[in-house]
């Protein structure tokens, strides 16, 4: 801040001597062309006085305007330099470039330079002895010219300063949207390994079971589930080791191969079921309406609220589940009921971290979740719209 205030000074104080100096040669050309000779020592101090406040036009520029309007006016009277009256065009053009641009402040300003001006060309015409006719068209087109010019190059200055604004403001939206991605693909890789994890824990749990007892009375089916077990679980372990990755504090910046690849859709419902199947849930599948092709990330998002859905129906229910698919013009609507024994009617139906992800899945998506128990029945609905170009 310092060294910017010691550079607008020296800036301001050249403009001001080379003001001084400019000014002094079009006096010394007035008293050569009237054949009066050298200038004393009053026509340099009224010089002096009508340039040289300049320096300090930053701190109270109109101010200086009107100090060097009213020398120049005293000089004009007294010794009549030649030429343009420098000090007071440069300074009207300081005070244009230094204003608000607020009403008051600019008929203020005005109204103070048009009197200065009109007090300027009186002294004019009463030095020469005539009319200043040339001097009052000359002084408009110089003092109204001073001041479009400086009013422009505000106006200019604050149209670049808006833009940097804006441009620093885009900047800073960006990376807050950037956080905000960065912060929601987070969550919902977690929610990936959640349901991803917990469906594999439950299919690995049943498979175990039925490999075990299976062991001695039907070594083939035993062999099946323990096969089984092995294929999910390094398909488990492949994509949470994909999803950790995703997730450590350096995987900020993009890496293709750190790229989480995204949850199959509803096309891998059938491989879904198959695998319940087997691991011995009884399920049934029901699609209704016309079936058609969905946003990836409505169809990932019914998937996984299926995942999770059967998962809970195989790990609480009295293994059997139905589930029910009913497309509607710009809607998918998921339900999963199932059986459940009296002592899980008793449990909260909103409870679990299952639910509160699917929940939240539906919640992304702009739809709903709901669930409860009834009837001796545990019944899951997703209500999931999108947008449907064909609708």
């Amino acid at each position: 801040m310092a060294s910017k205030s010691r550079h607008n000074l020296l800036i301001d104080g050249a403009l001001a001597v080379a003001v001084f100096a400019a000014s002094l040669g079009l006096l010394a050309a007035g008293r050569d062309w009237e054949g009066g000779g050298e200038f004393d020592a009053l026509g340099v101090l009224l010089t002096a006085l009508a340039s040289l406040p300049l320096v300090a036009w930053r701190r109270e520029p109109l101010a200086v305007f009107v100090i060097i309007a009213v020398a120049s006016t005293v000089l004009r009277g007294v010794w009549e330099p030649g030429g343009p009256p420098l000090g007071p065009i440069v300074a009207l053009y300081l005070v244009a470039l230094a204003g608000d641009g607020s009403r008051a402040r600019t008929l203020l300003t005005l109204a103070i330079a048009g009197s200065l001006m009109v007090a300027h060309l009186t002294a004019t015409g009463l030095a020469e002895n005539r009319f200043p006719g040339v001097e009052i068209l000359f002084g408009v087109l110089t003092f109204g010219g001073a001041w479009l010019a400086g009013d422009r190059t505000r106006l200019r200055r604050e149209r670049m300063a808006e833009l940097e604004d804006r441009a620093v403001r885009a900047e800073r939206d960006a990376e807050r949207e950037r956080l905000l991605a960065a912060a929601e693909e987070r969550g919902r890789i977690a929610r990936d390994l959640h349901d991803s994890a917990g469906h594999a824990i439950n299919v690995i749990l049943v498979h175990a079971g039925m490999g075990r007892l299976q062991a001695e009375r039907d070594p083939e089916r035993a062999r099946e589930a323990f096969e089984t077990i092995e294929q999910v679980a390094r398909e488990t372990v492949g994509e949470i080791d994909q999803m950790v990755g995703a997730l450590r504090e350096d995987a900020s910046l993009p890496d293709p191969s750190r790229e989480v690849e995204p949850p199959p859709g509803l096309a891998a419902l059938d491989g879904l079921v198959e695998r319940h199947r087997a691991a011995g849930l009884r399920v049934t599948t029901t699609i209704s309406g016309d079936r058609r092709p969905l946003p990836p990330r409505v169809d990932r998002g019914a998937y996984r609220i299926l995942q999770e859905a059967l998962t809970n129906a195989a790990r609480h229910g009295d293994g059997s589940a139905a589930v029910e698919l009913a497309f509607a013009p710009g809607v998918l609507d998921v339900t999963v009921a199932n059986p459940i024994s009296p002592d899980e009617t008793a449990r909260p139906s909103g409870g679990g971290h299952g639910v509160v992800g699917m929940r939240e899945r539906a919640a992304l998506l702009g739809g709903s979740l709901d669930v409860g128990a009834r009837n001796g029945s545990f019944e899951l609905h997703a209500h999931l719209p999108f947008a449907d170009s064909r609708s």
